[in-house]
């Protein structure tokens, strides 16, 4: 009992979570600010200085702020007596006070949000703030621009492409900037861009998020920003040119995290928390968790100093790729410059030639040692080159910068070593971005292949995303629907990921209906069939959408209980099959019936249409096999959402989308038809499979879609019913001849329809075999079998088939009627005039047999249902239809006549209702004419105008009642007779408007004998008051003025608007009035296709028979196959793959006639001109460029010119110089001559790169900066001077001396930045040992194995090894790894190892007098040796411990550290593996 209310109660959950929007939950502007308060309070704190000591300047402390900014305790404190102002010990954090709202005036601004945050604030903090309390959503990209922070020029043409880029891509990918925030530099050029972007755009909802991280001791005006209790919102002034050192924030940004220290005007403070946060938000998942995908993070640099080098050094060694934009300025152009160059050609005479071109007169404060640092981390930056991304506009390459930032960021993850695989991170990326020109051009390359199945979890991420240009790109490259959809768990999950919509909120509500009713019980169930213990299952989707679709369909998704009884029913039968195997025969059952008609497509289009999401339904019903059935579903289940929804936005796109989707059932069958009148509506009756087991015309019937039924085509199908068995050519007239002279039926007088078909096949039979003759082709030998077979259906109908097909067609049952009902009337009119006697007559008996035949008829009609409708819904549509309404009024009134004419008192009384009856009787005799082409569009148009008439008598009786009360009250006092009251306040101003104009408002036409004085006269009007003289007392000025107002609104306003309704009403139903009668004549046809052959009252014998063959022989009615037909499956299949070739016809045709539109053309010359436009702009950009890069180049050769003259001609005067140093001549790149000269030959391929990495491992050593070129001993290095280190020192010692002990311990791979021992264990070589151990992973040696070992001080994989002793084969902690027994077996085996590396490793520990030296072993082992068990035992007992081990594959996959990949890739090549 507890599980079931613990379940029901989730499905409350789940009905109250999706049943409403969250708009109906939405709380008050004050509780919020209540909340973020009191959570920011409790979280957020800032800095503060604690204790006053004056500074440099008078009444400043050293922390920045004046005197009177600090707290009374801070000025006087006792705790610091005596001490030195201290920033570590004397700043202090206290709970915050600015947070709130920020508004910066001016018109379009939005306002923003603020808070003062600590230096010291966790980023989890900042992050929640972010997401939660200020509630943005989680960005897809993190975009950090960073570059200079000083205001700078950039050209126009790249500032624009800065901007629309930056724009486009925060748009599309739905991304957060993250940038310093304030006014200045590159801030400023963000600002900008976001700025043109809000006066462009002006939805809310398509806000950029731009969150500017500054320091609060620089921002100017930050007073107003102060309110302990938060300001709701704060008004900032932005003063640019009062702001001085400091800097005012910039305002078109969203949101400010301003960062405290406690200092004033110190900049650089929020550096180290930026980053830290920015490196949380790249930890967090992207959207689906599962997927593994965490948040990307690029940098964007523009311009910038030393300061950005060193952002950009840091980002890129945290892995973060960078976008340099070429033409900013500065350090950006420096790398920009020497990103396409190898790293021997980057020296440091290259990099002072560039600093002194882009920086100017600040290149005269840089020292060389401040430019070797700079070339030794653009060496290292653009030695990254995966994470390197120069935009350069000359070249044109990418359209914008936005496709730079993205592909830089799918760069990156493609060359990662990480896990494999990468691009799965790049998919989900480019989904996320909802980028599919990315896509398109970087990952579904001509080269790539692609398995359905790898594409499945993307193409699962772009449904729920609702990405359809993702949808299609991934359906053309591979996914297979029928395998994404294999699982019905796929499609659940699909389902229980619906975004807020009306279909979700019904499922909900049916949810927690069934769970409430059936309690614990549909819990259980529900694990069964959906795997899930609550939520949204196949069977409530099924019971929905056949609550949509009608009750006349099958279950599309059957319970799987229902189905495993079918299926293991089916195998038990499958047994007695003869001449097949068991396995044989269950195999095509299991597939028809086990899984009923499934059709991927189908299950995909469905999902998207009860979303109203009308691109992804499109795409899936292009994959629909059944298209037109599933076009015209979608027509009925929109509609039927329209009319119960409660949005009438909703209900309006929905209604737009039903009317899409007839549209494109009505091109299918058209062209069908054109193609194939037959199988065309073949396509209209057949029961479909997958959409419950109804047609194609009861779905249009349905849905009401008119223009589908009106067309000509089925309008067809719906006149050969109408004919039955007789052809649609004959005349009229021929088949009343025959109805009349029924043995002209056997003389060919009227065209059988069998007659025509088995003739056209017999000449289509002799034409085929005449052109055999003559060309002597074998081409009938393939059609013999199935000519003869048709022709042998087709064989001519016999005599009594031939009078059976006359009389049971409806359009002669049609005939019959008619007749009939003209004698019934006549028989009805004779009887209420002639012969109408207080004892029936026998004319008068036969006239109530006659009605009580029509009553049996209509009772019939009322319980007929070969549909399967049900009986309420069938008593529904009966009692719609106005016939039908027309013929119960009148059995009723008849029934109530009969009764009355029955009892002599009120003998007449029936007579008269008899009379009323054959009023309605009459009319009724409209229905005949619906059938004709002329008459019946003529009734709609009158039905319409009834109801127009209805609102117009409402119009007119309020100055009916009006005008004839008024006027009753002055000219009669004390009226007490009812009849003459109605009489004159209705009645009388009713004929007023046809021209009756009373004569007793007028004195001089008064005449006193035409009333009664009192009233006593029954027959006579009250006479009005009268004075003295007889004459009427009342105003003749007013009845006459009534009167004229009275026939001025009614006979001139009222009648002229009727007339002017009619006319409208014609002229909007005329043009539809076809179409209507087209769609209505279906319910006519159908009425006598299932009407009995014999007219009333001889239909009561056909009535009698179907009453004892129904309820008394329990016989099944007859099914008709003219509206319903079940084909069977190869048939099916034909007709299916025939309607999808025509179906792709219609869409290509659709798709050039929508090409050629006049409003698409002229979108296309409007891209084709901005395509144009951009490209004559980028070239014109690009070619001034080019030449300004010529020229500089060539002036630079004019210059090293000069000085080779120059040294020449000094040369030749004095012979004493001859031996003076040659000038520094730069090749065209700009590298020294001299310094290629003299490098080693063999180390021109690189040298070391971990040894020289700044931050010397697990210290706070920087090692002094060593470039490429300055590596080898050979070359001079006369600045060098690197640190001195040894662990063994107390703390992290620094020592610029020298030792003559480490003279003798010099680095074979050249300098490090580094002297000293390090954290070595020895100078000079420290000798490492690494063992790989091979196995092969199965017999077959189809993969090789290596065995890898946890170390948890790197946190990766690693190979077995490490330092070995003097005297030592093996590492000592090796034993502990591989245990004891295991590392004596190996130690006393080791001369059997194969040695295939020995030498020095690129370390990062190591230095300039201690490296690391490793030897690499490698033992392959045998599958079956004791050596291997061991060894298995080892790797099993060690899984959970902390010393785990491990066989990975040899492959390009290993996780290892790059050094020891390479020792992999030697072993890979030793077996002749491919790595």
């Amino acid at each position: 009992m507890g599980e079931a209310e613990v379940e029901a109660e989730l499905v409350h959950t789940l009905a109250l979570s999706t049943a409403w929007p969250s708009k109906h939950l939405s709380v008050s502007p004050s509780f919020q600010h209540c909340t973020l308060a009191s959570w920011i309070r409790e979280n957020i704190r800032k800095r503060e200085c604690v204790f006053y000591e004056t500074g440099v300047r008078e009444g400043i402390c050293k922390c920045g702020y004046p005197k009177t900014h600090h707290v009374d305790e801070a000025i006087k404190p006792e705790d610091f007596t005596g001490e030195t102002w201290d920033k570590d010990r004397h700043i202090h954090e206290v709970q915050t006070d600015a947070f709130g709202g920020i508004t910066f005036g001016g018109l379009g601004q939005i306002a923003g949000k603020y808070a003062r945050v600590s230096t010291d604030t966790e980023p989890e903090i900042l992050y929640q703030l972010l997401t939660e309390q200020w509630k943005l959503s989680p960005p897809n990209l993190l975009i950090s621009v960073t570059g200079g922070a000083k205001n700078f020029y950039l050209k126009t043409g790249l500032k624009n492409m800065f901007h629309r880029g930056l724009i486009k891509v925060a748009q599309t990918t739905g991304a957060w900037i993250i940038t310093g925030g304030t006014h200045t530099g590159v801030m400023k050029h963000v600002g900008q861009a976001l700025r043109d972007y809000a006066l462009s755009n002006s939805s809310t909802k398509a806000q950029i998020v731009a969150i500017g991280v500054a320091t609060w001791g620089t921002v100017h005006n930050r007073n107003a920003l102060v309110d302990p209790q938060g300001c709701f919102p704060a008004n900032y002034e932005m003063d640019v040119q009062g702001q001085g050192r400091l800097s005012c924030l910039d305002n078109n940004h969203t949101h400010f995290l301003l960062v405290d220290d406690g200092t004033h005007g110190c900049y650089g403070v929020e550096i180290d928390l930026r980053s830290r946060l920015e490196k949380l938000i790249s930890q967090q998942p992207l959207g689906n968790e599962e997927s593994g995908v965490t948040i990307p993070v690029v940098c964007v640099v523009l311009d910038g100093g030393p300061g950005t080098l060193n952002t950009i050094a840091n980002a890129m060694l945290n892995g973060t790729p960078c976008v340099i934009l070429e033409g900013s300025g500065r350090i950006a152009d420096v790398i920009a410059q020497v990103a396409g160059l190898p790293l021997i050609k980057v020296t440091i005479s290259l990099i002072h030639q560039l600093m002194k071109k882009f920086f100017g007169l600040e290149y005269d404060n840089f020292s060389n040692l401040m430019i070797i640092e700079w070339t030794k981390k653009i060496q290292d930056i653009i030695r990254m080159s995966h994470l390197l991304t120069v935009f350069r506009v000359s070249e044109g390459k990418h359209e914008d910068v936005d496709v730079a930032i993205l592909q830089a960021l799918l760069k990156a993850s493609r060359t990662s070593e990480s896990l494999g695989g990468e691009w799965k991170r790049q998919l989900e990326l480019a989904i996320a971005w909802n980028r599919v020109d990315i896509a398109e051009t970087e990952i579904f390359t001509e080269e790539s292949q692609w398995k359905s199945s790898d594409l499945h979890g993307a193409m699962f991420s772009a449904l729920i995303g609702h990405k359809h240009q993702f949808v299609s790109l991934l359906l053309e490259n591979g996914v297979n629907l029928k395998e994404f959809l294999q699982e019905e768990n796929t499609l659940n999950e699909l389902y229980n990921k619906l975004p807020n919509c009306s279909f979700l909120r019904k499922l909900a509500k049916r949810v927690q209906s069934d769970s409430r009713v059936k309690g614990k019980r549909i819990g259980l169930r529900t694990r069964v069939l959906s795997g899930q213990a609550t939520g949204i299952s196949m069977t409530h989707v099924s019971q929905e959408v056949r609550h949509l679709l009608g009750s006349f369909t099958q279950h599309l998704y059957p319970p799987l209980a229902t189905r495993y009884h079918i299926c293991m029913s089916l195998e038990d039968t499958s047994v007695s099959l003869p001449g097949k195997s068991q396995e044989d025969s269950q195999r095509p059952l299991r597939e028809d019936i086990g899984e009923p008609h499934r059709d991927p497509g189908r299950d995909l289009f469905l999902w998207a249409v009860v979303q109203n999401n009308k691109e992804l339904a499109e795409i899936a019903w292009e994959q629909c096999r059944d298209c037109m059935s599933a076009a015209l579903a979608a027509c009925k289940i929109l509609k039927k959402m329209a009319e119960e929804g409660n949005d009438g936005d909703e209900a309006e796109d929905m209604q737009e989308l039903a009317n899409h989707y007839e549209k494109h059932a009505i091109g299918v069958f058209s062209e069908c038809y054109n193609c194939d009148e037959e199988r065309a509506q073949k396509l209209l009756v057949r029961a479909s499979p997958s959409w419950g087991k109804t047609t194609c015309f009861r779905l249009a019937l349905e849905a009401d879609a008119k223009s589908f039924v009106a067309q000509s085509g089925v309008q067809a199908h719906l006149t050969q019913i109408w004919c039955g068995e007789l052809a649609v050519d004959n005349p009229v007239w021929r088949v009343m001849i025959c109805m009349l002279f029924f043995p002209l039926i056997f003389t060919g007088f009227l065209i059988i329809r069998r007659d025509e078909v088995f003739q056209r096949e017999t000449q289509k039979s002799e034409e085929m075999k005449t052109m055999e003759t003559i060309t002597g082709s074998t081409l009938r030998t393939n059609y013999k079998n199935p000519d003869h077979a048709s022709l042998q259906r087709l064989k001519p109908l016999s005599c009594w088939s031939r009078l059976a097909g006359l009389y049971d067609s409806p359009q002669v049952k049609f005939y019959w009627n008619i007749v009939s009902y003209f004698a019934f009337l006549f028989l009805f009119a004779v009887v209420l005039m002639i012969d109408f006697q207080p004892l029936p007559s026998a004319g008068e008996l036969l006239l109530y047999i006659w009605l009580l035949s029509l009553v049996c008829e209509e009772v019939r009609q009322l319980f007929h249902d070969p549909d399967g409708f049900g009986f309420h819904k069938k008593a529904r549509m009966y009692i719609q239809d106005l016939w039908n309404i027309l013929d119960v009024l009148s059995i009723i009134i008849f029934i109530a006549g009969l009764v009355c004419r029955l009892i002599p008192q009120f003998f007449y009384t029936g007579k008269i209702l008899l009379c009323i009856d054959f009023i309605v009787f009459c009319l009724r005799l409209m229905a005949i004419f619906t059938i004709s082409k002329t008459l019946g569009p003529k009734i709609i148009i009158v039905r319409r105008m009834m109801t127009d008439m209805f609102f117009f008598m409402f119009l007119l009786s309020i100055w009916v009642v009006a005008y004839g009360v008024a006027k009753q009250g002055i000219l009669i006092h004390n009226e007490n007779r009812l009849d003459w009251i109605l009489r004159g306040a209705l009645y009388d101003p009713y004929l007023i408007i046809f021209g009756n104009v009373p004569t007793n408002i007028d004195n001089a036409e008064f005449d006193i004998n035409s009333c009664s004085m009192n009233g006593t006269d029954p027959l006579k009007p009250k006479c009005p008051v009268l004075n003295e003289n007889q004459t009427p007392a009342f105003p003749e000025w007013l009845t006459i003025l009534m009167l004229c107002v009275y026939l001025l609104f009614a006979n001139i306003l009222l009648l002229n608007l009727l007339i002017a309704i009619f006319n409208f009403t014609f002229q909007e139903v005329q043009d539809n009035t076809d179409t209507i009668w087209k769609f209505q004549r279906y319910e006519l046809i159908k009425e006598y296709h299932s009407r009995p052959a014999a007219p009333p009252p001889f239909i009561l014998l056909s009535h009698l028979y179907l009453f004892v063959k129904s309820m008394v022989l329990c016989r099944p009615p007859v099914k008709s196959k003219e509206f319903k037909e079940e084909l069977p499956l190869t048939e099916e299949e034909e007709l299916l793959s025939w309607e999808a070739l025509i179906k792709d016809q219609y869409l290509q045709s659709s798709q050039q006639e929508q090409s050629q539109s006049v409003e698409r053309r002229i979108i296309d010359t409007a891209q084709k001109v901005t395509t144009i436009n951009d490209r004559l702009e980028r070239e014109e950009e690009g070619s001034s460029a080019a030449i300004e890069k010529r020229l500089s180049r060539l002036e630079e050769q004019v210059i090293q010119s000069a000085k080779a003259l120059q040294w020449i001609m000094d040369s030749m005067r004095s012979p004493d110089n001859a031996a003076k140093e040659a000038p520094i001549l730069f090749t065209a790149d700009g590298e020294s001559s001299e310094g290629l000269r003299n490098m080693p030959e063999k180390d021109k391929g690189g040298f070391h790169i971990s040894a020289r990495q700044f931050q010397y491992p697990n210290t706070k050593v920087v090692r002094f900066p060593v470039p490429e070129e300055k590596v080898p001993w050979e070359v001079s290095f006369t600045s060098y001077m690197p640190p001195h280190y040894a662990s063994e020192d107390s703390g992290d010692h620094v020592d610029g001396s020298e030792s003559e002990a480490l003279d003798n311990y010099r680095n074979p791979g050249g300098r490090t930045g580094m002297r000293g021992r390090g954290a070595l264990s020895c100078l000079g070589p420290n000798l490492n040992v690494d063992l790989v151990l091979t196995r092969w992973r199965d017999s077959e040696r189809s993969v090789l194995e290596f065995l890898a070992v946890w170390d948890e001080s790197q946190a990766a994989w690693a190979l077995p090894g490490g330092p070995v002793q003097s005297g030592e084969n093996l590492p000592g902690p090796l034993k502990k790894v591989m245990g004891k027994k295991l590392y004596q077996k190996i130690n006393t085996n080791i001369n059997e190892g194969t040695k295939v590396f020995e030498g020095y490793v690129d370390d990062s520990r190591n230095t300039d007098n201690a490296w690391v030296e490793t030897t690499v072993l490698t033992f392959h082992l045998d599958r079956t040796s004791p050596f291997m068990i061991d060894i298995n035992h080892t790797v099993a007992t060690s899984h959970g411990s902390s010393q785990a081990v491990q066989w990975q594959e040899v492959s390009g996959k290993a996780q290892l550290c790059s050094n020891q990949r390479d020792k992999v890739r030697l072993i890979a090549e030793l077996h002749n593996r491919k790595f």
